[in-house]
């Protein structure tokens, strides 16, 4: 990484760069992440892997994919002498993107780094439309820099080379699915979205041989962004150096407040979830 006379004054307060796409309405992605990391008082810093007018669950949107311009707006960030704290990445369309933030990953991360990956590759059992066999496998390497892995359910399966199924999950399963995680490089593991029941459970591991189910009763509907959220929370947690059990269940019960709120607003489903209105909730 290049050096400069500016690095002292940019690296004075922890920064976490967000890799991710921008969708302008919606609430996902950037759009809720950068928010929730700069209340927890980290700088949050975008690296846009594409600009959506909003997200994909709408029946239509305007997409201008990123990916060539993303290695010459990383080349300046190198020129400042930028340092982080921490690195996320969320969405990425194609195999190029995972390469290009694997390069980020070799190119920013010291000692000090935390790298927390959330694999977004897809749900209720199957990939994403964009996801081909190629680029599975290719996350299945970028998993390698994870301090903090956040997959849900689905993705933790396909990454795992297991089956996935709904609900019904065993204590052994999940810890067969975590060692084969730990086995890709990943450290410390959360699967959200477990079914069991009235519940939904987040499966935590923070090393070898252990596992937690950590449940919380089911609310509200389904909504676009909640991931984003969790893990948004998950990363500025772990820069500012928060017990990772107890970033979850702060995370976990943040997005309960956050979908209480939005069924009380008869919001939209596509609409995302109203976080503007129980931010002052998240410490």
């Amino acid at each position: 990484m290049l050096e400069s006379v500016f690095e002292m004054s940019h690296n004075n307060q922890k920064k976490i760069a967000i890799i991710n796409d921008i969708s302008g309405f919606g609430r996902c992605s950037v759009a809720v992440s950068l928010p929730v990391i700069s209340h927890m008082k980290v700088q949050g810093c975008v690296v846009p892997t594409s600009v959506f007018s909003n997200h994909t669950g709408f029946p239509s949107f305007f997409c201008d994919d990123y990916t060539d311009r993303m290695p010459a707006y990383i080349e300046e960030w190198k020129k400042l002498g930028l340092r982080f704290e921490g690195i996320t990445s969320g969405f990425l369309g194609s195999a190029a993107q995972i390469e290009i933030v694997t390069d980020f990953i070799r190119a920013f991360r010291d000692e000090r780094t935390k790298v927390v990956i959330d694999p977004v590759m897809g749900e209720n059992g199957r990939a994403y439309p964009t996801y081909t066999a190629d680029m599975c496998e290719r996350m299945k390497h970028l998993v390698q820099f994870a301090d903090i892995l956040t997959p849900n359910v689905t993705e933790a399966c396909m990454l795992a080379g297991l089956p996935y199924k709904g609900s019904g999950w065993t204590g052994g399963e999940l810890r067969r699915i975590v060692e084969r995680l730990r086995g890709l490089g990943a450290g410390k593991i959360v699967i959200s979205g477990l079914e069991t029941g009235h519940y939904v459970s987040n499966a935590v591991s923070e090393r070898p041989g252990e596992l937690k189910i950590l449940r919380q009763k089911r609310v509200g509907k389904v909504r676009s962004g909640t991931g984003d959220i969790f893990s948004a929370i998950i990363a500025a947690d772990c820069v500012n150096g928060v017990d990772f059990e107890q970033s979850v269940k702060k995370a976990a019960a943040f997005v309960k407040d956050c979908i209480l709120v939005t069924e009380e607003m008869d919001i939209p489903e596509t609409d995302g979830v109203c976080f503007e209105e129980v931010l002052y909730k998240l410490k």
